[in-house]
């Protein structure tokens, strides 16, 4: 979910023999993608998440993607014993939903239309997508404003101070903002997964949602700066987010990949030893608040856990 100008939050043996249960829907009836084991081409669409900006080493073309050669794109196409011949990786760090059918410009070179990359001769397909969308990024710095800001009432006020500012300066008279994002996103996904199936036809598609970014109820996150409720704000928005994500998924009749579930407990809050998430100021090499290459391999797990499950 790293945003579009690059800057993030700088500022404030193969797992196909696995069959555990994983999400995958599908409903849809004859809209449903293929269910053949993918041997053919894999693309891989999506934001940051998916590229694996700044975890060494970086490659691909253009070098403003951020593409990593350990983000979990490239362990799933190893794990599926895909070589490079059979292997895209599309994915651009600050994507949105537009970015996947029109060009990118990064700060480095311009990404063609993600969608661009299918053929009638893919295979598979996975795609990260919506972070951006709702501008998580940016609600997450402005949530860090806003913690800091509680700390310094919490202290002149003697513990009065507002728990949840920030989730307050996204609600109006009972709407509240972020979800209307959410939604949106929801709209688009749909057009994004119609599109896929009419670009790719014989290839089984996955939407990959989100790992746990924050902890769990009752925790907090000192090394995020958040104010306590805020913390609690953050997670729903993202639960919701993953919601959507799996529910249209679900109506296309493509697979939904659970990274929620496997990485509760190793959040950016988690310590260094076993979190998939880095927090603000990273202790192993990622961006802020994306998964280091432990969460990315973490993803991939998730992923070709998925497959297995379908096989």
């Amino acid at each position: 979910m790293r945003t579009r100008t690059g800057l993030g939050l700088a500022a404030v043996a193969s797992c196909v023999a696995l069959a555990a249960a994983v999400t995958v829907g599908r409903e849809g009836g004859s809209a449903a993608f293929p269910h053949t084991l993918p041997k053919g081409p894999y693309v891989a669409l999506g934001d940051s998440y998916t590229a694996g900006p700044d975890i060494p080493d970086r490659y691909g073309r253009p070098a403003g993607c951020e593409r990593s050669d350990r983000n979990y794109p490239s362990l799933v196409a190893a794990g599926l014993g895909l070589r490079s011949a059979g292997f895209k990786d599309v994915s651009c760090s600050g994507a949105v939903t537009a970015d996947l059918s029109a060009p990118q410009t990064t700060d480095d070179g311009v990404n063609p239309a993600q969608l661009s990359a299918l053929t009638a001769s893919t295979r598979l397909v996975t795609l990260g997508i919506g972070g951006n969308d709702i501008g998580f990024g940016p609600l997450l710095t402005t949530c860090v404003k806003y913690g800091v800001a509680y700390r310094l009432a919490e202290r002149i006020a003697s513990g009065a101070a507002d728990r949840a500012p920030c989730r307050g300066r996204y609600m109006a008279d009972g709407t509240d903002e972020i979800d209307g994002r959410i939604g949106a996103v929801g709209r688009r996904l749909s057009g994004v997964l119609d599109d896929i199936r009419r670009r790719a036809p014989a290839a089984r598609v996955y939407v990959v949602g989100y790992p746990a970014i924050l902890p769990a109820e009752g925790t907090g996150c000192a090394a995020l700066g958040l104010a306590p409720g805020d913390v609690g704000f953050l997670r729903e928005k993202e639960q919701r987010l993953n919601a959507v994500l799996r529910q249209q998924a679900r109506t296309a009749g493509a697979g939904y990949v659970d990274t929620y579930t496997p990485s509760t407990g190793r959040d950016a809050c988690a310590d260094a030893a076993v979190r998939w998430i880095e927090p603000l100021v990273p202790a192993a090499p990622a961006a802020p608040v994306h998964p280091n290459a432990r969460g990315e391999r973490g993803m991939a797990d998730a992923v070709l856990r998925a497959v297995a499950a379908t096989h």
